[in-house]
């Protein structure tokens, strides 16, 4: 792929902590500077995360779409849904997503949740921790997802968040410490999975710290950016052991 490689990332209006972290990864990076790899933000309305009609309406897929072709405008090379809604709708619908959005723009897509997957099988996980901000009714939808997914979720710690906007009010030393309780539990690997969650700066930390996989899930879905668009995602490997997998 020629440099630039554009991203195009779909993201949840209320979410404060995606764009920046990507930005600042991307940066920090040695081929973070043009000629590299730029991320280019479309939002569509998402304010809360539950298991209600209402919730699950932001996801219907012309919003999504509409975003969609408005990044296309800018000549990306992959789209990604910066959201992580398919771990609990099921992931079905993301592959229906992205195949719709590939159908609209002729731009291959991928999600924050296809990406876990991917990364998790080429680690050889099957049993995972989780670590999120979400209300239990929607944890135990996860892990029933995942479930049919093959992985098993061992340990998991939420906080009982109705969100979207206010799950970027925890701070980073809440998320270690919610790594660290389920770490202790013998998971394969660890997802902190939701986009607007300050995971991504602890996560290489605690990466060494417990000799584990720590999936942040903003780092995912750039990873998956990445390897749909057909890029190197090895310069981000300080960012997580993510980048250093094959797409």
């Amino acid at each position: 792929m020629t440099a630039p490689l554009r991203l195009g990332m779909l993201t949840p209006s209320s979410n404060t902590v995606l764009e920046p972290l990507t930005a600042a990864m991307l940066a920090e990076a040695p081929g973070g500077k043009p000629p590299g790899i730029t991320a280019h933000f479309a939002r569509f309305r998402v304010v809360a995360i539950d298991l209600g009609e209402g919730s699950r309406a932001q996801f219907d897929t012309a919003p999504v779409l509409a975003a969609a072709e408005l990044l296309a405008d800018a000549k990306v090379h992959a789209i990604c849904w910066n959201g992580t809604s398919g771990s609990w709708l099921g992931l079905a619908q993301d592959r229906a997503l992205c195949a719709a959005i590939t159908a609209r723009t002729g731009i291959p897509a991928t999600t924050a949740t296809l990406a876990l997957m991917r990364a998790v099988r080429a680690l050889g996980a099957r049993r995972i921790g989780l670590v999120t901000p979400y209300l239990a009714a929607v944890q135990r939808a996860i892990a029933a997802r995942w479930a049919e997914e093959g992985l098993e979720v061992v340990a998991e710690r939420h906080l009982e968040d109705p969100g979207n906007y206010s799950f970027a009010g925890h701070d980073e030393a809440v998320v270690a410490r919610l790594v660290r309780e389920v770490a202790a539990e013998g998971p394969e690997a660890i997802a902190i999975h939701c986009t607007n969650f300050r995971g991504g700066r602890v996560a290489p930390g605690l990466e060494a710290e417990l000799d584990l996989p720590v999936l942040d899930s903003v780092a995912v879905s750039l990873w998956g950016a990445i390897g749909a668009a057909g890029g190197d995602a090895t310069p981000l490997r300080r960012h997580g052991r993510v980048f250093a997998l094959p797409w």
